[in-house]
């Protein structure tokens, strides 16, 4: 066995793929419908290398994976979050508040507690960081304190908890993703018979309801005429046929609105458009707003819906195009084999990386994690971590800079984020199972574990309440807002793999992750200072 042991200390990569394979193993195990997923990389790592250790093995990942894998997971997260989460901010000013203060009460509990048990500020400053799961915090405690060793003694005792509390804390969050009412509504059709003389345009119609419907097809005059992609010029008269797309509350009234349901379905009726879902692969065409593409003039088209991921969305004008996204194109049947051609319809556009925005993106997130920015007695900077996130993030909201991509497709952008989960979970894992051995032998971590598993709960159940008291928050959403709290990929990885990659968790994980990781720093520094 220490022989094995031995070897595997000396091969970095060999080491790093085994307890990615041997912790999925575990991960895909359900108990009572519930499996860790991706945790359980961090788990078995943790455990194999604290085995290792008590054989006098060093079996540590390389940081250098760590830290490549990070990065690559928080700037995936931020490129897939980007067009959702800055339409969000304003709404979101107050979670994230919210998390800054429910942090900071965590560190009050933390030197409260810590200093009725007798504990140096050295210790309660990594117990924090530990309980928090912020390795910067840690980093940053260690540098205010002028001390090694008493913070990251503490860091590794509290660690373990505080990825196990929050991940109760997320799977408590997502018992109740049944009853959320932020679930984006299922998209309808509808084919409406007009029986208003006040003659609207289309345009108008959707402009009235917010764009949060579309008309697709429409049919003037009668039935001996033919069916056309519907305009925003159309003007709609009495007892012509039209379909309208959106929410199905907002559907019905409309049709209300503008006469009755029709048992005639235009969607049926191919004899004179045709319908077709196409794969956007045109690097041209990514980037842009669907109304900038003047399908209409160019082929008498409209696009009305597009499918990112596993959700159908809206097709309105101002969505700008990913590659990778299907679109639901109407079309005259003569000029669909064309527009086919135009938007590309190959795979590639499903799993096309885009190495100019990963290596530009990860270069200047990895660079903004760098910047020393100064606070008053000391200076601090963000991280790479944070940093990707933040371009990508950017890049993602961006869509296209001149002839330049920034996003990359949905798929291709869920399969490095996984993969580089699973290569950050292994490092971190073999790194605190090197240390739980000494964790362990100091007889201060009874006391060390008390403050961890107050400050973990404190945080859990602030963030908790007030998101579902105060500003209602649906379980899966805030899923993710537990792990960008705690600033925690295993617990955004166990959240994903319960909820089948749901948007709503990765853009509550972005929402807070950026002040979570600026504040835990802060208060690393603070309590390291004491």
């Amino acid at each position: 066995m220490d022989t094995v042991l031995h070897f595997l200390s000396q091969q970095g990569v060999l080491l790093l793929f085994i307890l990615v394979g041997i912790g999925m193993s575990f991960g895909h195990i359900k108990v009572k419908g519930v499996a860790l997923g991706a945790a359980a990389v961090l788990f078995a790592s943790i455990a194999l290398s604290a085995f290792a250790k008590s054989r006098n093995q060093d079996l540590e990942v390389p940081e250098v994976f760590g830290t490549l894998g990070l990065t690559l997971f928080t700037f995936t997260v931020g490129v897939v979050s980007g067009p959702n989460f800055f339409a969000s901010l304003r709404r979101g000013l107050g979670p994230i508040l919210a998390t800054v203060c429910a942090l900071t009460l965590g560190a009050l509990v933390a030197v409260v507690v810590g200093r009725l048990l007798g504990l140096d500020p050295a210790t309660i400053a990594g117990a924090f960081a530990g309980a928090v799961t912020n390795t910067p915090a840690l980093a940053a405690a260690r540098e205010a304190a002028h001390d090694n060793t008493l913070p990251t003694v503490a860091y590794a005792v509290t660690y373990i908890f505080g990825v196990i509390g929050m991940l109760l804390a997320a799977m408590l969050a997502l018992r109740h993703r049944a009853h959320d009412t932020d679930l984006p509504p299922a998209l309808v059709n509808c084919t409406v018979r007009v029986e208003t003389s006040d003659e609207p345009r289309i345009r108008d119609i959707e402009k009235k309801h917010s764009d949060l419907i579309k008309f697709s097809r429409v049919r003037h005059g009668g039935m001996s005429y033919p069916i056309a992609a519907a305009s925003d010029n159309d003007v709609l008269r009495r007892n012509d046929l039209v379909t309208v797309v959106g929410p199905a509350d907002l559907v019905e009234q409309v049709t209300h609105e503008l006469g009755h349901p029709s048992s005639h379905a235009l969607d049926q009726d191919r004899s004179f458009v045709d319908v077709r879902r196409i794969t956007l692969s045109n690097n041209n065409l990514a980037g842009h707003p669907i109304g900038e593409l003047d399908l209409l003039g160019k082929f008498g088209a409209t696009i009305s819906r597009v499918r990112r991921g596993d959700v159908d969305m809206l097709a309105t004008e101002s969505l700008v195009l990913q590659l990778g996204d299907r679109v639901r194109v109407i079309a005259p049947c003569e000029k669909m084999k064309a527009i086919t051609a135009h938007f590309g319809d190959s795979a590639r556009g499903m799993s096309d990386i885009n190495p100019i925005a990963l290596g530009i993106g990860m270069t200047l997130g990895i660079l903004l994690g760098k910047i020393v920015f100064p606070v008053p007695g000391t200076v601090f900077s963000i991280g790479s971590a944070a940093g990707t996130l933040v371009l990508g993030l950017i890049l993602g909201r961006l869509g296209r800079v001149g002839p330049f991509v920034t996003t990359m497709p949905f798929t291709a952008a869920q399969a490095i984020s996984e993969f580089g989960l699973l290569i950050f979970l292994a490092q971190a894992g073999s790194k605190a199972g090197a240390q739980i051995g000494d964790a362990f032998a100091s007889g201060a971590w009874i006391k060390i574990m008390i403050v961890g598993i107050a400050v973990t709960c404190t945080v859990a159940a602030g963030i908790y309440i007030v998101m579902r008291q105060a500003f209602h928050m649906g379980g899966t959403k805030l899923s993710g807002v537990l792990g960008g709290t705690q600033t925690q990929p295993a617990v955004l990885g166990f959240a994903n793999g319960r909820t089948g990659h749901d948007s709503r968790v990765a853009l509550g994980y972005a929402l807070v992750y950026p002040a979570a990781m600026i504040t835990k720093i802060l208060l690393g520094q603070i309590l390291g200072g004491l």
